[in-house]
């Protein structure tokens, strides 16, 4: 397998990962200023966001 494919790869995984868990902070944040709490729901949806990310990254790497 090529170099370049290699970190195509990392690229995918990389992102597999971020993105749950920058949807998780931007709709924790929303909902904490919507509801006036301070950081209760960024914390639980950033880290459920990063669980969600980490289980997908784990799933797609043991199908390739």
């Amino acid at each position: 397998m090529s170099v370049s494919r290699r970190l195509a790869q990392v690229g995918v995984l990389g992102w597999t990962i971020v993105v749950p868990m920058l949807l998780g902070l931007f709709l924790g944040r929303w909902i904490d200023r919507l509801l006036g709490t301070h950081a209760m729901f960024t914390a639980a949806l950033l880290l459920l966001g990063t669980g969600l990310g980490l289980w997908s990254a784990w799933r797609w790497m043991h199908r390739q």
